[in-house]
């Protein structure tokens, strides 16, 4: 008697054990198995990392020195990383205008301020011949007075520096940067042009900042820094063993401002959370999103590391910076083949990171998205849209995916909301030594950003 007791509360047991597994669906009547989202999600990304684990994702904290790649000949520090903060925001140094009442006006951060995402929120960046800011930064334009081959317009969408430790080259081309993938391309560094500045030997991240202090109009010198106050300080203090003769150029201000940006990691979004072990971090749609993510929706063939970027460039035939409303784009961007001079080359461009994408709304090096909806479509249906592109320059990783709806919805929250950083503004400073308004500081924008009522 007692046996058969015994056997009853065991089947009992099970069943209730079974039942505990299960959910009903409510459409259908059937039931499905409950699946473990997070455990699934640990399984596809041990794959994802050829077996490094969730570690393989995560960035580091922003004064974890040691952990952020960074280049030898550039060592990180913190008098190097402060100075690099000001410089980058400073309209101070905005002192090589194309026209006089630009003077001082523009700064590094009109084009990749913390707003928005350390990108333009615009179509088409504009530092100098730039007017207004918006609220954050969708209200820059051109000013009037400003005739299009004096302004300092971008043919290119301008891509975000967030992350950029992780990039060996810069820009969407790759030009910049001596290292990594640049190996071999020292013909294509034609003296008097930006490019030259590979020659100094660094990665991609130092030479932007130096060269693009230059190409953007900025000025650093031993007068320029005993005129603002602190900078003359600041720069001894992070460059101690350069020469005074040297020690205060746009060589030395480039090279604090790579720093700087090297700091600037989107270590505090839900999916970093996630990846350091809170569970809560992300809703089911975003871990199912990023299942796909690593599985089915490919992304992770391109996209993968810290940063969910890579050192790649695949033509994926998406439309240049071009059109009526366009100043000084392209009809026939061949992207890395542009620089390479590799026919190989043309068309592709460079794999971008994918943090804080919804802070501006414009995708692909000529911006011709607007949404990331719009790019998982576009991915998922694999049809050029421009008629440029050669076929045989289309990637093989850009075929149909076979995505539902639900799962492109479950890949647009993993991307727009599971990989925000929601607090990028700890990277910008309270104030400059110049006392100056920024990112911006033409008329509008100084009432765009409260500098004057």
């Amino acid at each position: 008697m007692q046996r058969s007791i015994n056997r009853i509360f065991l089947a009992s047991a099970v069943v209730l054990l079974t039942l505990a597994g299960c959910k009903k669906d409510k459409t259908d009547d059937q039931t499905t198995e409950v699946v473990d989202l997070d455990a699934q999600l640990r399984e596809v990304l041990e794959t994802a990392s050829n077996g490094q684990g969730l570690n393989y994702f995560i960035l580091p904290e922003s004064d974890q020195f040691s952990l952020i790649p960074q280049d030898p000949l550039n060592p990180l520090n913190t008098a190097k990383v402060e100075l690099g903060r000001l410089l980058f925001h400073e309209t101070g140094i905005g002192l090589n205008p194309r026209l006089e009442i630009g003077t001082g006006t523009f700064s590094c951060a009109t084009c990749h301020h913390s707003a928005a995402g350390f990108q333009a929120n615009v179509r088409q960046g504009i530092g100098e011949g730039g007017i207004g800011f918006g609220m954050s930064g969708e209200g820059r334009e051109a000013n009037p007075a400003y005739p299009a081959d004096s302004m300092d317009i971008q043919t290119r969408r301008s891509p975000t520096i967030m992350n950029s430790a992780y990039q060996d080259v810069m820009l969407w081309n790759g030009q910049f940067g001596a290292t990594g993938v640049n190996e071999g391309t020292e013909s294509q560094w034609t003296p008097g042009t930006p490019i030259f500045n590979n020659n100094f030997g660094h990665q991609g991240v130092e030479t932007q900042a130096i060269a693009g202090l230059t190409v953007h109009r900025s000025l650093i010198n031993e007068e320029i820094c005993q005129e603002i106050d602190l900078y003359e300080e600041l720069f001894d203090i992070a460059f101690p063993d350069w020469p005074e003769a040297t020690r205060y150029t746009n060589r030395t201000g480039g090279l604090a401002i790579a720093a700087y940006e090297r700091t600037i990691l989107a270590n505090q979004s839900p999916w970093q959370d996630w990846l350091r072990g809170n569970t809560n971090a992300m809703t089911d749609s975003e871990k199912r999103g990023a299942t796909l993510f690593f599985s089915k929706a490919e992304c992770n063939s391109c996209h993968s590391g810290p940063a969910l970027s890579s050192m790649t460039f695949y033509g994926i035939g998406m439309n240049d910076l071009s059109g009526p409303d366009v100043i000084n784009g392209t009809d026939d961007d061949k992207g890395r083949g542009g620089f390479t001079g590799n026919p190989e080359d043309e068309y592709k461009f460079k794999t971008p990171q994918l943090y804080n994408l919804r802070d501006s709304p414009f995708f692909g090096h000529g911006g011709t998205f607007t949404s990331v909806r719009q790019v998982i479509e576009y991915k998922n249906n694999a049809v050029a849209e421009n008629m440029n592109v050669p076929a045989s320059q289309l990637a093989e990783e850009f075929h149909a995916l076979q995505l539902t709806e639900q799962e492109i919805d479950d890949l647009v929250n993993f991307i727009e909301y599971a990989l925000y950083d929601p607090n990028l503004v700890r990277y910008t400073p309270d104030a400059l030594p110049s006392g100056q308004c920024f990112p911006n500081n033409d008329a509008i924008s100084q009432i765009d950003q409260g500098c004057i009522e």
